[in-house]
């Protein structure tokens, strides 16, 4: 019988972990003969690298330090994982854009199973598949004819939120979960409560653990092999609830669809769209073709209805901190609609309400980091090497609170937008960052953008919205917070929701569906 000591088991793993470090080291210097620096950054220790440093809250609030300390582009490693971080709008532009061909990947994620959302896939031909099925049904030139269906929403949700101003927040989630839903699936959210749940708890997982780094298993997928039951892997536990309902929101609803296709009752929908000409002779080919599409329309929910959401939220908390906004977006309101409620042919005749929603996307952005880019070749930038396989991640909140493009960045003011009573179009859209970079910007931005312009112009147009009152009848501060994660919320809190009239109040309870 063989015995191994543990003074033997040291050495043997003192020789692997040399082994591994002296194979890295030849072969970044191969990879780097002109022996270039990597990009500054904050100190690192051998092995760990810069752990101690690495901001786990919050993490875009740290990095923006880190830009005035480092300048606008940030190198560090944790344990052997490359992270460069990008501040400004020039480098993001530089690396997303001008070299897009090599910084156009996505890291591998392995606490979720996310194969299916393209957002998270890695660059190639299996993406570019999801994103071509997608675009066909979201590009600018075909989202008008989803209108009718976001008027709907917008309508229903005016009408709930007399009835129950208290539910505000319930009442915005559902209402961009019905507009998606009928949308892709031809549902609505009420038939289909389960399926927004499970989305739900998708998104809480994508905001939990989308940001590489966030779980050690991204960094170290060896870990992958412990147990659940092995103390200390509640992650390992937590992974696996998230895996299984990912798998419920990516068939469930498609397989919903198709069993109404069948039996002649499916309502038109991009579903039904995509499945009209779907091949059908049983071949691999075929049926990879059908998962294709079927992954394609789920991204359709998890790309829109909580992120919309948030932006809506930060909306409503942006009203009652702001009434002089309020104020000025009804009258312009009450100008053009004359006592109805509004429609997408008024927006162009709305040039403050469009300045109300670029601020609103501006002001709290929903994904502050966007989603992290992947480079699979080494390159060099200005000087710089820049390591294969690094985490390159954009700092959308940096670029978007940055006083050369935004004077006061963090006031909210959406007259920052305007000129001589029209949009201005010398200052930056915030799209150059509220919908992620490059290749791998957000193909669902369209839809999202109408469906925000519907809805905060039905609510503005009969409602005023004002902090809560406590029990002496004075106004609760609200403190404008956001929450941690891939995808930001803002943090609890409430308001009032008040219809303008009683004239307002009875155009909203006659509001009529358009389909």
């Amino acid at each position: 019988m063989l015995f191994i000591s543990s003074t033997d088991l040291l050495i043997l793993a003192g020789i692997a972990f040399g082994t591994w470090f002296a194979h890295g080291y030849i072969k970044e210097r191969r990879e780097n003969p002109n022996n270039l620096p990597p990009p500054p950054g904050p100190k690192g220790y051998p092995i760990i690298g810069s752990l101690f440093s690495y901001p786990r809250y919050k993490a875009w609030l740290e990095y923006d330090k880190w830009f005035k300390i480092y300048g606008d582009i940030i190198y560090f490693k944790v344990f052997g994982q490359g992270f460069l971080i990008l501040g400004s709008l020039e480098r993001v532009y530089d690396i997303f854009e001008r070299r897009s061909s090599n910084y156009a990947d996505r890291p591998r994620m392995v606490m979720m199973d996310w194969d299916y959302v393209f957002a998270f896939q890695r660059y190639g031909v299996r993406w570019r598949r999801h994103r071509r099925h997608f675009h066909d049904h979201f590009h600018p030139n075909v989202v008008s004819r989803y209108q009718p269906i976001q008027i709907d929403t917008a309508r229903a949700f005016v009408r709930k939120l007399v009835e129950s101003p208290d539910k505000f927040k319930h009442h915005i989630r559902y209402a961009f979960a019905d507009s998606i839903l009928q949308t892709v699936y031809g549902m609505s959210a009420e038939e289909n409560e389960s399926f927004v749940e499970h989305a739900e708890a998708t998104l809480e997982g994508m905001a939990a653990a989308g940001n590489p780094g966030a779980y050690l298993v991204d960094i170290f997928p060896i870990m992958k092999i412990i147990p659940e039951w092995f103390p200390g892997a509640e992650w390992k536990r937590q992974a696996n609830v998230w895996r299984y309902i990912n798998s419920i929101v990516a068939n469930s609803l498609w397989n919903m669809v198709k069993e109404r296709v069948e039996a002649g009752t499916a309502k038109p929908c991009i579903a039904t769209a995509m499945m009209e000409n779907l091949p059908d002779d049983g071949s691999p080919e075929s049926k990879e073709e059908e998962v294709v599409r079927r992954e394609a329309c789920a991204n359709g929910f998890i790309g829109g209805a909580d992120t919309t959401a948030s932006t809506l939220t930060s909306f409503f908390m942006a009203m009652a901190l702001h009434p002089e906004v309020q104020k000025k977006a009804q009258a312009e309101l009450d100008q053009v609609l004359g006592g109805r409620l509004p429609e997408f042919a008024d927006r162009p005749n709305l040039p403050y309400i469009n300045a109300v929603i670029k601020e609103t996307g501006r002001w709290q952005p929903v994904a502050p980091l966007a989603a992290t880019h992947m480079n699979p070749k080494s390159d060099e930038y200005n000087g710089y090497y820049i390591p294969k396989d690094t985490y390159i991640i954009g700092n959308a909140w940096t670029i978007l609170h940055d006083s050369e493009l935004y004077k006061d960045p963090f006031i909210y003011n959406p007259e920052r937008f305007l000129k001589n009573g029209e949009l201005d179009s010398s200052v930056r859209d915030p799209t150059i960052a509220t919908f992620g970079f490059g290749r791998r910007i957000c193909p669902g931005r369209f839809f999202s953008d109408g469906s925000v312009f519907a809805t905060i112009a039905s609510v503005l147009a009969v409602f005023d919205i004002k902090p809560s009152l406590d029990e002496n009848g004075k106004e609760i501060e609200i403190k404008p917070d956001m929450s941690d994660g891939l995808l930001s919320y803002p943090e609890p809190f409430e308001c009032r929701i008040i219809p303008r009239s009683k004239e307002a109040e009875q155009l909203i309870r006659n509001s009529v569906f358009m389909t």
